[in-house]
């Protein structure tokens, strides 16, 4: 069921000890084909090693380690960016800054997420999910990924955070998934989101506030000075491909989770005041959040190891969610773990903004596809691929299930 769409090719090395503790690729196939025992032998053998890709950077897998990095931004910046290997260097707001500048930028967007804001969009995401279940239901099949997890977060992040016009709604949410994916269409879909944004911030300062996240942005200050208009933009185009690939990969995961688990949708079917623990579970084994970098200000030793000021250190969000020194059991799916401070939203002043909305789409997706769809099951013959990275996300998601009922009528062709 997991492999990769691009499977390694006869020059990429075979993944072994040694490659694992002075060869670590993020960017290898055959790392996204075998990803979590990869990072598991990654973790047991050297929780901070030194990899000689790419230039040389570090790796960091233990739950101690990342923890301890991530929340050091003194020690490790942003600032010179958040890939490994970059070829060229790009400020993005607010996640390529430090603070101080960071938290101003921070103090902006936070309120339009706290849980009380996000708690006022609950029943149209409950309906939004429906409507996108009906869309298949009957059919007793379907993609997950194209006919649920991509379509849902942009939907709800256009529609409700920033106030879409309902006729721009479908074609934004096409550029917004387009650019999480492998295809050459994804640079020009992030050129177009950025004019559709900046469309909106022009039409919004003449017909003025709705009370959202774009008015917050724009009325904003930053060090005692206006915003400037490249600023804002980067900051509302952050704030959805910063969310909805992240979103929709947990989603496709989860799926595949109940697809090899059917216990676990029949435990939540039974059980649903368990579900909002079950998707803490969910992140903290399947978060597509995976890894992020960043880079040394000063020498430094973390676990034993010398870091040089200017060296890279990519952080696995992924591998320290499954370490056992924090996680008892760490590769077991339990809905009532007493004990789950996972990272699969980052850590530090970084840590992803919109986390509470997040919560929320993956909540009531839940709630509503165990109790609507009966025997899930990966289609025959299906093969999972994914885009791995710094995001993982399956690309397909080939479902079948117990035909059902739609809850609307279908509409009129």
């Amino acid at each position: 069921m997991d492999v990769t769409a691009t499977p390694p090719g006869p020059a990429e090395a075979a993944i072994d000890d040694e490659w694992v503790e002075h060869h670590f690729d993020h960017q290898s196939a055959a790392l996204a084909q075998d990803f979590h025992p990869t990072l598991a032998r990654a973790r047991s053998r050297c929780p901070v090693a030194h990899s000689d890709q790419h230039g040389g950077f570090w790796v960091a897998t233990g739950y101690e380690q990342v923890l301890g990095i991530a929340q050091d931004w003194e020690t490790f910046s942003s600032a010179d960016g958040i890939t490994i290997a970059a070829t060229e260097k790009h400020t993005i707001l607010p996640v390529t800054i430090d603070p101080p500048l960071q938290r101003e930028f921070r103090r902006v967007i936070n309120p339009s997420f706290r849980p009380v804001v996000v708690a006022e969009w609950e029943k149209q995401t409950r309906d939004l999910v429906n409507r996108l279940i009906d869309g298949f239901i009957e059919r007793g099949e379907c993609d997950f990924m194209a006919d649920f997890a991509r379509p849902l977060p942009g939907l709800a992040f256009f529609e409700f955070a920033l106030h879409a016009p309902s006729e721009d709604l479908a074609q934004v949410n096409e550029w917004a998934i387009t650019t999480a994916q492998p295809v050459p269409e994804a640079r020009e879909c992030i050129f177009k989101l950025a004019g559709w944004i900046a469309e909106r911030i022009a039409e919004r300062r003449e017909t003025g506030p709705r009370g959202d996240v774009i008015d917050a942005v724009i009325a904003a200050e930053i060090e005692g000075r206006p915003i400037t208009d490249a600023e804002a933009i980067g900051t509302i185009h952050l704030l959805i491909l910063g969310g909805l690939d992240t979103t929709a990969g947990a989603l496709g995961m989860s799926m595949l989770r109940f697809c090899e688990h059917p216990e676990i949708p029949e435990l939540l079917r039974a059980r649903p005041e368990l579900i909002p623990n079950a998707v803490e579970e969910l992140l903290r084994l399947d978060s597509s959040f995976i890894s992020v970098a960043r880079t040394a200000r000063r020498d430094t030793e973390v676990n034993g190891q010398q870091i040089k000021a200017g060296e890279q250190i990519l952080l696995y969000w992924a591998a320290a969610n499954h370490d056992e020194n924090e996680f008892e059991n760490p590769e077991t799916f339990d809905a009532e773990r007493p004990r789950n401070r996972h990272i699969a939203f980052g850590a530090g002043p970084h840590r992803c903004a919109g986390s509470n909305l997040a919560r929320m789409n993956l909540r009531i997706a839940v709630e509503e596809l165990v109790n609507r769809l009966h025997d899930i099951r990966l289609a025959p013959g299906a093969e999972v691929g994914f885009h791995s990275t710094y995001n993982r996300a399956p690309l397909t998601v080939p479902i079948t299930f117990t035909p059902g009922v739609r809850l609307s009528p279908a509409e009129a062709e």
